[in-house]
This record gives structure tokens, C-alpha cells and sequence, in this order.
């Protein structure tokens, strides 16, 4: 794990900063237009029968997305033929890069024998025994994304507790059904106080009273959230669970505070809360045990989607014994037809077993923190706001004026702009990025130096073209 801020030598001046954002946003977004024609005329024909010419909201971008073909190692390629160093990586899911051999091979052979039977295999059991080993608890069932784990590990909660309301962390995203589609992507000046955060639904369709059994609190304060818990309990609502990132990954990349996720666990296990750790985004990618192992805090509950089935839709909620008797005793209904999907199965083992090692590990830890240390002597030569987070594969560049712990801070102080013209550079230098403010780069097994030296040289043009 690295963390670094570097302090300019020289800070360039908000104006400048803001003349020089506005004149290369034009430019780049040109020549961005100017070089995707393919991407141009597809994205004119998927508007006919997909809803913006996308399959999912957060995949479209304005006036049209990159549309990709194919992908390999730490690369892909877009219709147009232009390579790029992949650092969006599925929005963090191909920790194990693309078309990795052991991936390719076990998903070859395991459709060859038949690609569902709605019926367990022993690939299921290996996998739930290895992830029992990594993460600490013993019992797992899957599911198909992060949405449906986040959706059946908040349900077996209230089962356990017999309670309705859950606490989650203000800004986090786990997932788009209705019970955690709160208090994401708010304007800062409707965020509240510490204590007295608002729920607000994010988008349309979702039920008011639905909202309200959602309540939000800050990442980074556990007074605030054992406040906001006992408040909760004087009113007769006292919550089933807390739903949070153990390091919040949706607003770039934001850490635990020392102490923080020990302070949280202490409070939930003290009011009889049930400890979900949403590990959808950390989960196989920052340690073989995920952030749970890497920060040492064992919840009562793990959720995993993105990177356990090497690029197959997965998912999977880990409990302890205690907790997951209300699946075994049939309380809860934790099912679906393509849970344990023999071919996401066999990805997953292979990934488990031969891909994510102590070496890959160890290779995506050197990788982070060089990537690290390379942007932040970057901006401090230049003079550049901001300063560079990250934790083995996952991390970012926050362009702000002052350090980010939660989202009312992440909101007063993350550089609106500057995220986007960054994605563009990237984009028009062969590196890929996931679009927004809000997202981080992932690193995968099959990156080298040479696809960091490419993420940098890409800063470093920002940087200097924003200090002329």
C-alpha cells in the first residue's frame, strides 16, 4: 500500500490553470472526434435500437463513445485500429488482463463439456473453499454481478436482525437496486451535516419510502456514524447493517484513516449491526484476501463481483456460519438461475489458482507504487493541484487543493474539469482510462513498465501543457 502527496514547487495559478483547461479541452476533444470515425458511425447506428448506443449508462460518454473490439495482455483495440494501454480494465473487473492464457484454457475446455446446468460442479466448491481461506469466512454463495451481492447480503442481514434500515457510507455506489441507490453523485450543498446526512435517491424510480430506510454517513468518522446509529435506535429504527467500502473506490481512491475500519467494527459489533465489506471493486485485486486481508479487519460479511470470474459475470456473498444459516435453513432465498455458472466457475478457479499468485501480487504492488510515485514527482515539478492515492492495482490522480477522506471533502475540493481533459490526453496517448472524476486506474497481472512509462509520458504532456 502507497500513499504520497507532493507539495509544488511552483503553483500555477487558478486562472491560468482554468484559460489553459478551456483552450486544450477544445483541442483535444477535436482530435479525439477527428480519429474515431468508426466509433462515430457505430455509435450512429446503435442509437437505433440501444437507448444512447450503449448497453449501460455508465458506458456512454458524449458525442459518442469508444467502441472496442478486441483485447490482449495489458491491451485493447478500438474499431478504428488505435491500441491502448488498458487502465479502465472493465471498470477494475480484468485484474487478470485480457485473453490470459490460463483464463482462455479453462473456459475452453469447460464449454466444450457443456456451459449450464443450473445444478452445483466441484469448479463451485474449489472456489468457495478458496475464497473461505482467503477472505476469513467460511461460507459463500454466488451470484451474477456486484448488484445482486450487495442485494442478498443487505436481505440475509435484516433476516439475521429482524431490522429494516441500513447504514451505508454518503457517496459509495453498491450497485443499482433500489436500496442502495442513495446519496450518490449529490450536489454538495444538499450532503447535510455529519451527523444528519441526507438520503436522496439517485435518479428517478425509486420509491420514497424505499429511500428512507437508507441512511448515509461519512466515510472517515465513526463518532458521526455511532451518532447516527444511536439517534436511529432512540427512534425505534435501529439498523440491520453498515454497508460500506473498506477503502472507498468511487470517488478515485479514498483510504481508511488509521483506526477508522477497527472503530467501525467495534460499533457495529457493540449495537448488534451486521458488517458488510462491499468488495465488488477491492475484492482479489489489492491482496489475495482483498482489503479485508490487507487491512486486517474481519466484517461479517464480504461482497465480490468484477474481478472473481476473470472476465465473466460473477458474484459471490461470504458470511460467517452464524450469519449464513438463514440461507442454509432456507430463511433467506438466495437464488438465481445462472448462480455458480459452471464457465464463470472454471474462469474463477483458473484465476484463483494460476493467476492471482503471491507473485502477481507482488508484481501489481511494485507497478502501483511506481505509477504512484511517478505522477506525484509530476505534478509537484509542474506545479499541478493535486496529489496521487492508490493500494496495489487500484489508484488515481486527485487534481485537488486539499486531501480527500470523504465525499463532502471530495466535493469541496476535486478540480471539476481537470479529470476530464486527463481522460482526453489519455485517450489521444493510447491509454485508456474509465471516464469521470469519480473512477480510478486498475492495474492488471499482464502490465508491464512500459504501459506505466505510457500512463506518465501521457501526465507529463498534460502537466506541461497546462504550465505554458
Amino acid at each position: 500500500m502507497a500513499e504520497a502527496a507532493s507539495e509544488a514547487t511552483v503553483a500555477i495559478s487558478s486562472a491560468h490553470l482554468a484559460r489553459r483547461v478551456d483552450v486544450l479541452t477544445e483541442q483535444e476533444e477535436r482530435r479525439l472526434a477527428e480519429r474515431t470515425p468508426g466509433s462515430r458511425a457505430l455509435h450512429s447506428r446503435a442509437v437505433r435500437s440501444m437507448p444512447g448506443g450503449v448497453p449501460s449508462s455508465y458506458q456512454a460518454r458524449d458525442p459518442w463513445p469508444i467502441y472496442l473490439t478486441h483485447g490482449r495482455g495489458s491491451r485493447v483495440w478500438d474499431v478504428d485500429g488505435t491500441e491502448y494501454a488498458d487502465f479502465h480494465n472493465g471498470f477494475g473487473s480484468m485484474v487478470q488482463g485480457h485473453a490470459h492464457p490460463s483464463i482462455v484454457r479453462a473456459v475452453r475446455e469447460r464449454i466444450g463439456l457443456g456451459s449450464h446446468f443450473a445444478m452445483p460442479t466441484e469448479d463451485s466448491v474449489v472456489v468457495s473453499e478458496e475464497l473461505a481461506h482467503r477472505f476469513g469466512l467460511p461460507q459463500w454463495r454466488y451470484v451474477n454481478s456486484g448488484s445482486e451481492a450487495t442485494m442478498d447480503a443487505i436481505r440475509i442481514a435484516r433476516a439475521v436482525t429482524g431490522r429494516d434500515t441500513i447504514i451505508k457510507i454518503f457517496g459509495s455506489y453498491h450497485g443499482h437496486h433500489d436500496y442502495v441507490m442513495v446519496s450518490i453523485g449529490t450536489p454538495y450543498g444538499d450532503i447535510g451535516p455529519a451527523d444528519d446526512m441526507a438520503s436522496l435517491a439517485y435518479g428517478e424510480g425509486i420509491p420514497q419510502a424505499v429511500v428512507d430506510l437508507t441512511v448515509p454517513v461519512p466515510f472517515n468518522n465513526a463518532p458521526a456514524m455511532e451518532h447516527r446509529i444511536e439517534a436511529l435506535a432512540a427512534a425505534g429504527r435501529p439498523p440491520a447493517c453498515v454497508i460500506m467500502e473498506a477503502a472507498m473506490m468511487n470517488l478515485g481512491v479514498i483510504l481508511p484513516e488509521s483506526g477508522y475500519l477497527e472503530a467501525v467494527r467495534d460499533i457495529t459489533r457493540r449495537h448488534g449491526i451486521v458488517l458488510i465489506f462491499d468488495e465488488v471493486k477491492t475484492g482479489l485485486c489489492v491482496a489475495p484476501g482483498g482489503a479485508t486481508g490487507r487491512f486486517g479487519v474481519l466484517p461479517d460479511m464480504v461482497t465480490l463481483a468484477k474481478a472473481l470470474g476473470g472476465g465473466l459475470p460473477s458474484g459471490a456473498v461470504g458470511g460467517t456460519a452464524e450469519i449464513m444459516e438463514v440461507v442454509r435453513s432456507d430463511r433467506v432465498k438466495q437464488v438465481g438461475t445462472f448462480n455458480g455458472n459452471p464457465l464463470t466457475m472454471a474462469a474463477a478457479r483458473a484465476s484463483l489458482f494460476e493467476v492471482l499468485t503471491p507473485d502477481a501480487y507482488a508484481h501489481l504492488d511494485r507497478l502501483g507504487d511506481r505509477l504512484i510515485a511517478g505522477c506525484d514527482e509530476i505534478l509537484g515539478r509542474y506545479g499541478l493541484p493535486g496529489y496521487t492515492v492508490g493500494i496495489s492495482s487500484k489508484g488515481c490522480v486527485h487534481f485537488a487543493d486539499a486531501p480527500i477522506r470523504d465525499y463532502t471533502s471530495f466535493m469541496a475540493h476535486q478540480n471539476g474539469v481537470l479529470p476530464e481533459l486527463a481522460w482526453l490526453y489519455n485517450a489521444n496517448r493510447g491509454v485508456l482510462m474509465a471516464p469521470g472524476r469519480e473512477e480510478e486506474w486498475t492495474l492488471s497481472v499482464q502490465h508491464t513498465d512500459a504501459d506505466v512509462d505510457r500512463y506518465l509520458d501521457s501526465l507529463e504532456a498534460l502537466a506541461g501543457d497546462l504550465a505554458r
